[in-house]
C-alpha cells in the first residue's frame, strides 16, 4: 500500500478574504454579499474527508514557511516586502478579487513552505504521495503580481528548490486546475529546466492589469523555454473523457519525452462538476483518474517523484470528494466512496477537437500526434 504524507498547518484557516459580490468588490447594488468564494471551510472539508476514508494510509506533518531565500527564488524581493507590508497593515484587497487580512501573509507563506516539503519528500523519499494541502492557492501569483486569490506561486517556489538544492536538473508541473497556470508560465517561460503543462478552460485574461497572459496556445515559451509551456485550453462541459483524452494524446507524451527528475501537480479540483467557478464536468472518477495518470507518469518518468500541491476548488462539498478522487487514484486504492453529484455530462466531441488543435500546435515542439 502507498502511503499518503499530509503537509498542514492550520494557519490555511487563518487567511480570510473580504466579502463582496461573490470574489469581487461589492458594489452597493444588491441587498446581500457573498462570502468570498475562497473559504476556510473548503481546506476543513478535505480534512475531514481524509481523516474519514483515509485514515489507515495517512500520516500528518506539519509545515516550515518558507523561508526569504526560497521565495525570491521566483519572486521580486520588492514584491514580498510588499505582501508583508500589506498584510501588517491589517490587508484589504491587492486586485480586485484577491485580498485578505492580517494573517494572509503567514498562510501564504506557510503555503509556500508546504509546497517544498511535500517536493523535497517526493525526491528524498523513495515511497508514497506527499500532498501540500494548503491555502492560499499559488499558481496565479506571477514573479511581482498577485492575482486569482493567490499571493505567492507555491508549486514554482517548489520546483525552483528542487533546481536549487541539486535534488532535480528538470521539473515538470501538470496543472488541471480549471484556470490557467499564468503565474507558473510567467515564471518559466524563458526557462527549460520547468515544463508547464496547463489543462485549463479556454477562457480568456479576466484583467490585463493583472493577468496579461492570454491563456492559449500563442504562449508556448521563449528564448530556451521556447516549447516549455504546453497549454491545453478546454472547453466547457469537457468531463472526465475528454479529460482523459488530453492526458493520453498530449500531457503524457510530452512529460515522456521531457523526462523529469520530479512531476509537481498542481492539483486544484476546480473542473469539478458542481463548482461555481468552472464548468467542465469533472465527477470524482474523473478525478481518480487523473490522480492515477499522474502517479503512473512520474513512476515511469521521474524515478516516482510526485508531488501534489492544492489549488482551486470552491464548491464546499463537491471539493473533497474531488479531492478524494485524486487521493485515491495517486494512491491506488479505492475507499468506495461514489460520487453524490455525477450527475452532469460531458461533451466530449467539442474536448477531443479542442485537444486535437493543441496537439497540432504543440507538435512542433514535441512528439505528438
Amino acid at each position: 500500500m502507498t502511503d499518503l504524507r499530509v503537509y498542514y498547518d492550520d494557519a490555511a484557516l487563518a487567511h480570510v478574504a473580504p466579502r463582496g459580490e461573490f470574489d469581487i468588490p461589492a458594489t452597493g447594488r444588491l441587498a446581500v454579499t457573498d462570502p468570498h468564494p475562497d473559504r476556510r471551510e473548503r481546506i476543513e472539508n478535505i480534512v475531514a474527508i481524509i481523516r474519514n476514508e483515509l485514515k489507515a494510509e495517512t500520516t500528518w506533518s506539519g509545515i516550515d514557511p518558507a523561508t526569504r531565500a526560497q521565495l525570491e527564488r521566483v519572486h521580486a524581493p520588492t514584491y514580498v516586502d510588499e505582501v508583508e507590508a500589506w498584510a501588517a497593515g491589517g490587508g484589504g484587497r491587492l486586485t480586485p478579487e484577491t485580498g485578505g487580512n492580517a494573517e494572509t501573509y503567514r498562510a501564504a507563506v506557510t503555503a509556500a513552505g508546504g509546497a517544498v516539503a511535500a517536493a523535497e519528500r517526493a525526491v528524498d523519499v523513495d515511497d508514497g504521495v506527499p500532498y501540500a494541502l494548503v491555502r492560499p492557492s499559488g499558481h496565479h501569483a506571477q514573479s511581482a503580481q498577485a492575482d486569482g486569490f493567490c499571493f505567492f506561486n507555491n508549486v514554482a517556489v517548489a520546483a525552483a528548490h528542487l533546481l536549487a538544492t541539486d535534488r532535480a536538473d528538470r521539473v515538470a508541473v501538470l496543472d488541471w486546475d480549471v484556470h490557467h497556470a499564468n503565474g507558473t508560465q510567467e515564471i518559466f517561460y524563458d526557462r527549460d529546466d520547468v515544463l508547464v503543462v496547463s489543462l485549463h478552460a479556454d477562457h480568456d485574461s479576466w484583467s490585463r492589469d493583472t493577468h496579461p497572459q492570454a491563456c492559449d496556445l500563442t504562449e508556448p515559451g521563449a528564448g530556451d523555454g521556447t516549447g516549455h509551456t504546453v497549454n491545453v485550453p478546454l472547453p466547457p462541459g469537457t468531463g472526465d473523457e475528454g479529460y482523459r483524452y488530453a492526458m493520453d494524446e498530449l500531457v503524457a507524451p510530452v512529460i515522456a519525452a521531457y523526462d523529469p527528475d520530479a512531476v509537481l501537480v498542481s492539483a486544484g479540483q476546480d473542473p469539478g462538476t458542481m463548482d461555481p467557478l468552472g464548468r467542465n464536468t469533472v465527477t470524482k472518477p474523473g478525478f481518480e483518474s487523473l490522480g492515477a495518470e499522474a502517479r503512473r507518469l512520474a513512476s515511469a518518468h521521474a524515478d516516482g517523484s510526485l508531488a501534489l500541491v492544492q489549488e482551486g476548488g470552491y464548491h464546499l462539498s463537491h471539493l473533497a470528494y474531488a479531492t478524494l478522487g485524486v487521493l485515491e487514484g495517486a494512491l491506488g486504492v479505492d475507499t468506495g466512496v461514489t460520487d453524490p453529484f455525477a450527475y452532469v455530462p460531458g461533451d466530449t466531441r467539442s474536448a477531443k477537437r479542442a485537444v486535437d488543435e493543441a496537439v497540432a500546435a504543440h507538435g512542433a515542439h514535441w512528439p505528438v500526434g
